[in-house]
């Protein structure tokens, strides 16, 4: 018996997590990481051969993201995702919130400008059109606020609670657009606040964290939502097969659940990030006037000190 096109056998045994992390999954997926793994290596031997240095931690969060979309789409777990709301759930969460935060730490964009060579004088090579994409109106309205926080709200409300779910989970290329559009949507959300690369949009660090914690609330409700509901919502899971053991209204209640326990994860480990940012940034700037002083003689304190002896002798 298959299901919604995919080819797929739906008499799967009960799941356990074991059989959830067996090899398996979309050819797709297990491309495009591999393939994210590759170039990101190439990139950083690039720079070891000419000297320069790639700090690790930024190679460790581009490869451990990689990992955790291979986690869910590489494995069993995408074929129990087709049938089981719950295990989709899981899915959804990581990779919409928690793979866009560790690629975004790995700063992709700022490796591949200093990975490809420029491309000279009058002339447009990968470098520039990079570039100039990253200086486009088109990234400054996709990394807006007013853009990325309505996507975010939408990509749960507006998919879930209409039939376009349904729809896109009735074949193979459905199913792979839908997952690309999560992770592409956690991607231009996180951006903005916690991402280390150059975009147009990076306010101070009080409004990234106003940003993050605008949208981080709806996640919640819509777990709650679909926990406190009296019967199923949505089409695809509404019969589960009964192989799996499991019943329609609780599976749900389980994605519920997780789509409301997994709202807090990403909040702690962006606001975490946030916060070495901002300390690490307060300490260039502070090293930065430092030297400046030591420049110039501490030009700017010495005229701090005469504006206030004259505030002094203008009061006597």
């Amino acid at each position: 018996m298959d299901h919604g096109g995919h080819g797929m056998n739906m008499d799967l045994p009960p799941f356990t997590l074991g059989r959830g992390l067996e090899f398996g999954g979309d050819p797709f997926f297990l491309v495009g990481c591999l393939v994210a793994l590759l170039l990101y290596g190439w990139a950083v031997v690039r720079l070891r051969r000419r000297g320069d240095e790639w700090p690790v931690g930024r190679t460790v969060a581009w490869v451990v993201g990689v990992l955790t979309i291979a986690l869910v789409m590489c494995t069993k777990l995408n074929d129990y995702g087709m049938v089981l709301f719950s295990v989709h759930m899981v899915q959804h969460m990581v990779i919409s919130m928690l793979s866009p935060i560790l690629l975004l730490l790995g700063a992709p964009v700022t490796l591949t400008l200093r990975a490809l060579p420029a491309a000279g004088r009058g002339r447009k090579g990968p470098r520039e059109l990079l570039v100039a994409l990253l200086h486009s109106r088109y990234m400054r309205v996709i990394t807006h606020p007013a853009f990325t926080i309505p996507m975010f709200i939408a990509s749960l409300y507006a998919l879930y609670f209409t039939p376009l779910f349904d729809f896109l989970m009735e074949s193979r290329t459905g199913h792979i657009a839908m997952m690309v559009h999560f992770l592409a949507v956690g991607l231009v959300f996180f951006w903005p606040i916690m991402g280390v690369d150059p975009g147009p949009h990076r306010p101070g660090y009080v409004m990234r964290m106003l940003e993050l914690f605008a949208g981080m609330p709806f996640h919640a409700f819509f777990g709650i939502a679909l926990m406190m509901a009296s019967e199923p919502m949505i089409g695809t899971y509404m019969h589960p097969p009964a192989s799996l053991g499991v019943e329609a209204l609780g599976d749900q209640a389980a994605a519920g659940g997780i789509a409301w326990a997994f709202s807090e994860i990403p909040s702690v480990v962006v606001l975490i990030a946030l916060v070495f940012q901002w300390y690490k940034s307060e300490e260039r700037q502070s090293q930065r006037k430092d030297r400046a002083a030591d420049r110039d003689g501490d030009k700017e304190l010495a005229a701090y000190n005469a504006y206030l002896a004259s505030l002094n002798a203008r009061g006597q």
